[in-house]
């Protein structure tokens, strides 16, 4: 029912084709930028600049951008409502633009895989991480594309919470900048292929 009076409500030109939506977990906020737990924004910021599709819209609890690349109409998503409520926005631009779950790709930061890593999947469980927790809730399955990137773990006597929300270490600024674009390469390789091809490609 919402769905339907939500095209209603919408204008001509934003109900269409259908989507792509492309999503990066963080946190909004000054002091939160280039954090660990941030990757999957700097993940859409390249995007954005790659896609040419600027973040210029506020909505749904989220910064968000929609354009055109490689024939696909896509909207590039940054939730604003900090981590542990990440679902909330995705949910909301789900159902107001008709996003089908397999057109979803959910990017964020992963304590398992090292830094510089990155392992794309088609479901799974949240691991611990709050901002995929909250995902699945608000979607009601774990079965959605997403790019883990890895951040490593911390080492002994430093709480998660205080590794997560700090930064990068000088000698980890290549392997990261070298994950998230090979994320955002992969991003595009969706755009026209099949996520399990693509998933096949750069898990190797």
């Amino acid at each position: 029912m919402f769905r339907k009076l939500f095209k209603r409500l919408a204008k001509p030109e934003e109900v269409g084709p259908k989507m792509k939506l492309i999503v990066g977990l963080g946190n909004p906020g000054k002091q939160y930028e280039h954090t660990r737990h941030n990757i999957g924004f700097e993940v859409i910021d390249a995007l954005s600049s790659k896609f040419t599709i600027p973040l210029n819209q506020s909505k749904f609890k989220g910064l968000y951008g929609i354009g055109f690349h490689s024939g696909e109409k896509v909207i590039l998503l940054k939730p604003l409502t900090y981590m542990n409520l990440s679902g909330e926005s995705i949910r909301a631009i789900m159902d107001y633009y008709d996003v089908d779950i397999e057109d979803l790709l959910v990017i964020y930061d992963d304590l398992d895989l090292p830094v510089g890593k990155i392992r794309l999947r088609q479901k799974g469980s949240p691991g611990g991480h709050n901002g995929i927790k909250s995902t699945v809730a608000h979607l009601g399955t774990q079965q959605f594309n997403r790019i883990r990137i890895g951040i490593d773990r911390p080492q002994a006597g430093m709480s998660v919470p205080d590794y997560v929300l700090g930064r990068f270490h000088p000698d980890e600024k290549n392997p990261t900048e070298d994950a998230v674009k090979k994320s955002a390469e992969a991003c595009s390789a969706w755009l026209e292929k099949p996520f399990l091809q693509v998933m096949n490609e750069y898990n190797q």
